[in-house]
């Protein structure tokens, strides 16, 4: 097993021989059979090139995708007894995205493009709208609550869409290439908001090819060919 589980409760994340394949001809196996924990308050970084199985593990960790076998556990819930619309409410409700290419409707504001992130939370308006305005201020964007994204920098609108991850107080944040279409130094600075995250208790898994990226994390492994494997150092550092 990858990872370690401290006392006091079940790990955010809990893989047990999980594996995807795609149907043919040919067969994909695009992720050979995984163990994982991830404690919470983890920050952990999965590691790994261009057609690794990075995406693949991705989409099974935010519940956008089912595995072929094994068991996926977050939070202590078997995930694998959820239906789909269940499965959405789920994922709405305890996992946090931050990707790559932002993902933010350009025509609304930054307070409603994280309000709209909470329909399985709160179906009331105007706690919504609160709500998204303290996390907005969280990571530094009080000065832009009303600003569209298409009149904001990279760094800004990667906040909003951090902002938009941590709005509903999420078991778990997944980020994607987070840094992927920024420049160096406003990449830097969004890595140092969230290595503010985790020091707050959030619990962070940053997906990433990019080894500076890596670096930040306090755990990491790597994936390759579909296989996962903790980095000798960490493996020992949490034997």
């Amino acid at each position: 097993m990858t990872g370690r589980h401290l006392a006091g409760g079940a790990p955010v994340i809990a893989l047990h021989q999980v594996a995807k394949s795609y149907p043919g001809p040919p067969l994909v196996e695009a992720l050979q059979p995984v163990d994982l924990l991830v404690d919470r308050g983890d920050y952990l970084a999965i590691v790994g090139p261009s057609g690794s199985g990075k995406s693949t593990l991705l989409n099974l960790l935010g519940l956008l995708d089912r595995p072929t076998t094994g068991r996926y556990e977050l939070s202590g819930t078997d995930t694998a007894t959820f239906g789909e619309s269940e499965r959405t409410a789920l994922r709405g409700r305890r996992i946090g995205f931050v990707f790559q290419a932002f993902h933010l409707i350009p025509y609304r504001t930054a307070t409603e493009n994280v309000a709209l992130a909470q329909l399985y939370v709160t179906t009331r308006r105007g706690e919504r709208a609160a709500a998204a305005r303290q996390a907005l201020r969280r990571v530094g964007l009080g000065h832009r609550l009303d600003a569209l994204p298409t009149t904001m920098s990279g760094g800004e609108r990667q906040r909003v869409a951090i902002a938009r991850a941590l709005v509903n107080a999420p078991d778990l944040v997944l980020c994607d290439e987070p840094t992927g279409n920024l420049d160096s130094t406003t990449a830097a600075s969004v890595m140092d908001l969230i290595e503010e995250l985790h020091t707050d208790g959030v619990t962070v898994v940053v997906i990433t090819h990019d080894p500076t990226v890596a670096a930040r994390a306090g755990r990491r492994v790597t994936i390759r060919d579909g296989r996962l494997a903790e980095d000798p150092t960490e493996a020992q550092a949490h034997a």
